[in-house]
């Protein structure tokens, strides 16, 4: 099943999801309002990334396999396209109707930057707005540089100096979203008054719900499970958004069968929300299991629970900078779910994907994506995560049900883009002026 169109072939879906969601905010500090513009044939080029595919993987272990396919915008190759286009689009309808500019102001570990900016780029280009009505500055870890790509927003000089892409050097990645916030509190008002533009945060989890609906809108009319028996889906997550939003889509609008479970797949850099839902909504990591080192292999293992790494080449390691949230405010709501309705999650090492990096390549090559037969070529992980996620969890007797969905939420190599250098960012730290300064300067022109 192929859907080349998305969100236009859902649109008053999602236009009702965010009426209902943000309706009623009552928030003191701008957004655009929840209105989408009318889908004409230019939206609906602008819509057209929102292309999404069911497909089967193949059986394991007794175990049908599917992938619905979220990665197949060639501008992000993740499921961040489809939530960044209608955050894009309410900024769009605002300027439509208002005259007035919005400036996006978006804190990321790599994904959701690129496709805000993939989006703003798409914004552009069908007319929809002029660079100068519509621009966005995004904030990414250092660690996370190898995963922005390279577009006209970087090489026409206006769109790159309208758009800038800061980076910060700390330790730990989740202080962007520090940054983005507090620049916003303490210097918003001041820079919407000398650079007359409006600035959006848009870091609200109802902004993804409302695009994710279309998750379980497709599910519904074009691969629904059996009456009989219940359908697991599978995600790598960092705040499971993607995940609540089908939840959500099902919530709202219904779909056949049993209620969906869930299973949530992690790595050992951001274990936080596997962590969460075996140990009562706790995320303390002294619940982590002890590993010892083997010499003999060179691996540090663990026996003590099988919802963590067997085998890892370090206890502490971060295998995709992309999941890098740390107590995620989502978890109380995903373990409620998950305990109500069933499923589970798992924590994967490299180790781990690395051992069975042939047979999930053999299955997603099944499913028509192509993995780089060099592992070392990946750029993003998070479908190899997955994959090697529920596969464990199989082995390991943890997953009762037969009828198994894995979301493809990212999965990109060397090769697949143009990469940007540290050179072609605004480096920014903690302080209250960094990022004040490059976003007035973008918006001062």
């Amino acid at each position: 099943m192929l859907l080349e169109n998305a969100l236009a072939h859902y649109y008053p879906q999602v236009q009702e999801a965010l009426r209902t969601l943000l309706g009623n905010s009552g928030s003191s500090e701008f957004t655009p309002g929840v209105d989408l513009p009318e889908l004409t044939p230019a939206v609906r080029e602008y819509l057209s990334a929102s292309e999404l595919r069911h497909t089967r993987m193949g059986q394991y272990r007794g175990k049908d396999l599917s992938l619905l396919d979220l990665t197949r915008n060639p501008g992000t190759m993740t499921t961040k396209t489809f939530a960044s286009l209608v955050i894009v689009a309410r900024a769009v309808r605002h300027i439509q109707s208002t005259g007035e500019r919005v400036t996006i102001v978006t804190p990321s570990s790599a994904n959701k930057a690129v496709a805000m900016r993939d989006a703003v780029l798409r914004a552009i280009t069908a007319g929809l707005v002029t660079p100068d009505q519509l621009n966005v500055a995004v904030v990414v870890p250092a660690g996370s540089v190898h995963k922005i790509r390279a577009s006209e927003l970087l090489t026409d000089p206006h769109l790159r100096a309208r758009n800038p892409i800061a980076v910060y050097r700390g330790e730990v990645a989740g202080t962007v979203k520090t940054i983005a916030r507090n620049m916003i509190d303490k210097h918003g008002e001041a820079l919407e008054k000398s650079a007359k533009t409006n600035l959006w945060y848009t870091l609200q989890l109802e902004n993804y719900l409302a695009a994710d609906v279309v998750r379980a809108l497709a599910e519904a009319e074009f691969f629904p499970p059996a009456t009989d028996g219940p359908r697991l889906h599978v995600h790598a997550v960092s705040s499971a958004y993607g995940l609540l939003g089908h939840a959500y889509g099902r919530e709202r609008f219904g779909g056949p069968g049993l209620p969906s479970r869930y299973f949530l797949v992690q790595h050992l850099g951001a274990p936080d929300m596997v962590i969460s839902l075996y140990h009562d909504g706790e995320f303390d990591t002294a619940h982590l299991p002890a590993y010892s080192y083997e010499a003999e292999s060179g691996h540090y293992v663990q026996r003590e629970s099988p919802h963590f790494p067997a085998v890892t080449f370090d206890p502490r390691e971060t295998l995709d900078p992309t999941f890098y949230t740390r107590t995620p405010v989502t978890s109380p709501r995903m373990n409620s779910l998950i305990h109500n309705q069933g499923g589970g999650g798992v924590v994967v090492s490299l180790a781990e994907c690395l051992e069975r990096f042939g047979q999930v390549r053999s299955l997603l090559g099944a499913a028509g994506v192509p993995i780089a037969a060099n592992p070392t070529a990946l750029r993003e992980w998070s479908l190899v995560m997955a994959v090697t996620g529920i596969l464990n969890a199989i082995d390991r007797d943890l997953v009762p049900e037969d009828d198994i969905v894995v979301h493809g939420s990212g999965c990109y190599s060397v090769g697949d883009f143009d990469e940007v250098t540290l050179r072609d960012m605004h480096e920014v730290g903690t302080d209250d002026d960094s990022l004040r300064n490059v976003v007035l300067e973008a918006t001062a022109l």
